[in-house]
């Protein structure tokens, strides 16, 4: 037993030292392996070390010549342009050189120039002496003998000359005022409304035409006679007619008859109490339409009672035309007209809308309402140049500042322009066969013809009988036979067209 311990104890002492010597073995072959390794990466890297260095080499020397290159090219231009520098500086010496002359030789030819003029003047001089003495006459007067005789020789042809200068201005400064015009129509455009003599009243119903009629017409008298207007009962149903030349009168009695139909007490008492109320509300109006006026045109500082007489323009017509609408439009276009002249616009449209505040009294007061007018604004403190571009829009009085042209020809153009005044279809086609035959009354007219509404009448005439001299003369005697001979608004163009044609055949 204890030697098979002993047995069993020796090998595994045996097999322990075995196995270290194994081990030992082992591990002395890994580290020789390892250090093969560490050599071989050593030498590699060392190998790596110097293909690089020789790498760096390379480009450190391919940069350096690429360097040395460049700035030989750049040495190599500045050269060039140094080159190029000394040639210029070359040429310019030349041609300051060559300049140096020139002004030298310029200089010499202004002496002798100056010489040679001196000399001219001295023989002028001597010349014109000689001349005075032998014809007897000074220089003043040789010339003036002189223009007198081409003036005289060339009187036909300056006659002509100045004929188409005037004729050319003329065209000038008319077509420049048709494009002003035309300009200032195209921009405003307003409805015009016609007045009639009567006004139509709608009553509620057919009742009342019996208590507006009262106890043997006395209550219509009443009416009538507290509004100075005529009431006409006929056998319209729920309908009165209002009858009176004066609109104001007119709306005067439409504002009764509301407050008294509203009332339902319809007597001569009541009805001179609503009358008075409703004269009232009508002052009252006209301020608010004179306001209202004055402030679509811009114009703020006109005195109340201007405001009022404006207002009652509403209620006045002239040929038809509301006066108040005709001097809101003639303010519109003098404005635009004044501003396409560079003229005092504020003035201008002031000096429009004002311009018939006179029709306003001029039923009560004696004078024409130009006057009636001036005296108003002067009396109120209105602007003087408004005045002065209102009063001679009926060439009552002078034209004193340019405005005043701009006032008159608006109130030609809203007074002419198509619908803005009533007149019949015979009277308008009248007018123009009256035009046409005052036209081809005259020797030498061979056909006339009136265009644009009447405003211009175009008349051909016979060449062989009438030369341009002749067509001028005669434009000026149309136009004096329709001024003596026919009532119209605005002005009439006569264009008087002579033409000649000269016509031969090639065979």
């Amino acid at each position: 037993m204890i030697s098979s311990l002993l047995v069993w104890g020796g090998a595994l002492i045996l097999g322990a030292i075995v196995g270290y010597f194994v081990r030992q073995l082992i591990v002395t072959r890994q580290l020789n392996s390892l250090e093969q390794k560490l050599k071989a990466q050593v030498e590699e890297a060392k190998s790596s070390a110097k293909e690089i260095i020789l790498e760096a080499k390379s480009k450190a020397a391919a940069l350096f010549e690429e360097v040395q290159r460049e700035e030989r090219e750049r040495k190599s231009q500045v050269a060039r342009f140094e080159e190029r520098l000394m040639k210029r500086e070359e040429v310019l010496e030349g041609q300051v050189k060559e300049l140096a002359s020139k002004q030298n030789k310029l200089n010499q030819e202004l002496m002798s120039i100056d010489s040679g003029r001196k000399e001219i003047d001295e023989l002028r001089h001597k010349s014109l002496d000689q001349l005075e003495k032998i014809s007897g006459l000074t220089t003043t007067e040789a010339r003036n003998r002189m223009f007198e005789q081409l003036q005289e020789e060339h009187k036909k042809d300056l006659a002509l000359s100045l004929q188409k200068l005037e004729k050319e201005r003329r065209d000038e400064i008319e077509k420049k005022s048709s494009e002003i015009i035309t300009t200032a129509l195209q921009r405003y455009a307003r409805a015009h409304i016609s007045e009639f003599t009567t006004t139509n009243f709608t009553l509620p119903s057919e009742d009342l035409k019996g208590k507006i009629i009262g106890r043997e017409g006395r209550n219509i008298r009443a009416l009538e006679k507290a509004t100075g207007t005529e009431i006409l009962i006929d056998e319209s149903p729920e309908t009165i007619t209002i009858s009176s030349f004066d609109p104001m009168r007119r709306e005067l009695t439409k504002m009764a008859l509301e407050k008294l139909i509203k009332d339902g007490r319809i007597q001569p008492a009541k009805i001179e109490e609503k009358v008075e109320e409703a004269r009232q509300e009508l002052t009252k109006r006209m301020q608010e339409l004179g306001e209202a006026a004055s402030y679509e045109l811009g114009i703020i500082d006109l005195p109340k009672e201007i405001s009022q007489l404006l207002g009652r323009l509403h209620f006045r017509t002239s040929y038809g035309q509301n006066v108040l609408a005709h001097s809101v439009e003639m303010a519109h276009i003098a404005g635009m007209m004044a501003a396409e002249l560079n003229l005092n616009v504020e003035v201008s449209k002031k000096g429009a809308l004002l311009h018939d505040i006179g029709k306003a009294i001029d039923h009560e007061v004696p004078g024409t309402h130009v006057e009636l007018g001036r005296k108003i604004l002067k009396k109120y403190g209105v602007d003087e140049r408004a005045i002065r571009a209102m009063e001679s829009h009926h060439e009552e009085f002078p034209y004193s500042i340019p405005e005043a042209f701009i006032v008159t020809a608006a109130d030609a153009i809203s007074g002419a322009r198509p619908g803005a005044r009533r007149d019949t279809v015979e009277n308008y086609i009248k007018r123009l066969g009256d035009l046409e035959k005052i036209a081809t009354g005259f020797d030498g007219v061979r056909s006339a013809y009136a265009i644009s509404a009447g405003r211009e009448i175009r008349v051909f005439v016979t060449p062989e009988k009438i030369d341009d001299f002749g067509a001028l003369q005669l434009a000026k005697d149309i136009a004096g036979r329709i001024q003596s001979e026919l009532k119209y608004p605005g002005e009439i163009k006569i264009n008087v067209i002579r033409e000649v044609r000269a016509v031969e055949f090639a065979r």
